[in-house]
C-alpha cells in the first residue's frame, strides 16, 4: 500500500543519499536511500534520481515540498545553494528553489555557511547542527567527525566560527596511497596501537617526523598491520586535538557523525582529560531538517 507524504527530507552526500517521508507534524512515515550521490551525478540527473528514491511517496493531487541538505546543494550538485557568514543561525539564509518538471514537487536546497576568517565553509553540517540546537540547546561546542571533520563552536543558537580539519582525507591517503599502506593493510583494530597514536600526537603535535616509523617499525620489528593502522589513525587524531585545544579545552563535547569514528574520537578525547558524548548523526540531521522545514513555512 502507497502512502502519500505531507512532505519530504533528503540528506544527500557526496557518495549517497537517504530520504525520509515526512508528516506534517515531524513524524517518519517511512525511510528510503539511494546509492547515487552527488558526485556521481550531472545537474540534469539529480531529479530522475530523486523521484526513483521518493515517488511511491508522492500524491498526484498536490504538491509535495522536499527539503534536502548536504552536498547536493554544492558548485558541482544540483544547483549551488548560497552560504550563510558567521556568525549566524545554522539555518539561515533562504532555501534555494532547484529547478524541476516534475509538477509533484518543490524541492529546497538548504544553504551552507561560511567563515571569512580564517576561511572556511560547510555544507550539510550545519544542519545537523540546527538539530543540535533545536533537541539539545543553543549553546555548546560539536566536533562532527568525518573525512573533514568540523569543530564547531555555538551560543545562543549562533555558530560563531568553526575549523575543518582533513584528518579523514589524509588518512585514507596515506593508508591506500603512500609507503605505509604496506604496513597498514589490514581492518583488523588495536585499542592501544590507536591510544599511543594519540598520546604520541598530544604530547609533540609534529607527526610527519613520526609517520616513516610505521613503516619502519613494520620492515625492523615486525609490528603487526593492526597496530600500525590504528596507531596511524591516533596519530592524525590526535595531531588534530593537539590543532583544535582551543576548541575542546575545558568544556563537555558533542560528537556528531559515524558511530564507529565517533566512538575514537570519544576515545582520544578522554585520552586527553575530557569528556564527551555521542549523538545520533541521523538524528541529529532529521531534526535539523525538521526545523529547516519549520522555519520555511514560516517564510511561505
Amino acid at each position: 500500500m502507497s502512502l502519500s507524504a505531507d512532505w519530504i527530507a533528503v540528506d544527500w552526500g557526496t557518495s549517497n543519499m537517504r530520504a525520509w517521508a515526512m508528516r506534517a507534524d515531524g513524524t517518519v512515515l517511512a525511510r528510503g536511500e539511494s546509492a547515487k550521490g552527488m558526485g556521481q551525478l550531472t545537474p540534469s540527473q539529480f531529479e530522475p534520481a530523486l523521484l526513483e528514491a521518493v515517488e511511491q511517496w508522492l500524491n498526484s493531487e498536490r504538491v509535495t515540498p522536499i527539503i534536502a541538505c548536504g552536498m547536493v546543494g554544492a558548485r558541482q550538485g544540483w544547483i549551488e545553494a548560497e552560504y550563510a557568514n558567521t556568525p549566524t543561525p545554522p539555518i539561515a539564509a533562504q532555501a534555494t528553489r532547484a529547478p524541476v518538471a516534475d509538477s509533484r514537487i518543490a524541492v529546497f536546497i538548504l544553504p551552507g555557511v561560511s567563515q571569512m576568517v580564517p576561511p572556511d565553509v560547510m555544507r550539510g553540517e550545519e544542519t545537523q547542527i540546527a538539530g543540535y540546537v533545536s533537541a539539545v540547546g543553543p549553546s555548546g561546542t560539536i566536533c562532527l567527525p568525518g573525512t573533514h571533520s568540523k569543530w564547531v563552536e555555538i551560543a545562543d543558537g549562533r555558530i560563531t566560527r568553526f575549523r575543518t580539519a582533513m584528518t579523514g582525507e589524509i588518512f585514507s591517503l596515506l593508508a591506500e596511497k603512500s609507503v605505509l599502506r604496506h604496513s597498514v593493510g589490514t581492518n583488523i583494530w588495536s585499542e592501544d596501537g590507536f591510544a599511543a597514536g594519540v598520546r604520541e600526537a598530544l604530547d609533540d603535535a609534529e607527526i610527519i617526523t613520526k609517520l616513516f616509523s610505521i613503516r619502519a617499525g613494520s620492515l625492523l620489528d615486525g609490528v603487526l598491520p593492526q597496530v600500525s593502522r590504528s596507531r596511524l589513525s591516533g596519530l592524525l587524531i590526535g595531531a588534530e586535538l593537539a590543532g583544535a585545544g582551543d576548541y575542546w579545552q575545558g568544556g563537555d563535547i558533542a560528537l556528531i557523525g559515524a558511530s564507529r569514528l565517533s566512538a575514537l574520537y570519544q576515545t582520544a578525547l578522554g585520552l586527553a582529560g575530557v569528556s564527551a558524548r555521542v549523538l545520533d548523526a541521523g538524528d541529529m540531521t532529521l531534526a535539523g531538517l525538521c526545523a529547516a522545514r519549520a522555519a520555511l513555512e514560516e517564510t511561505q
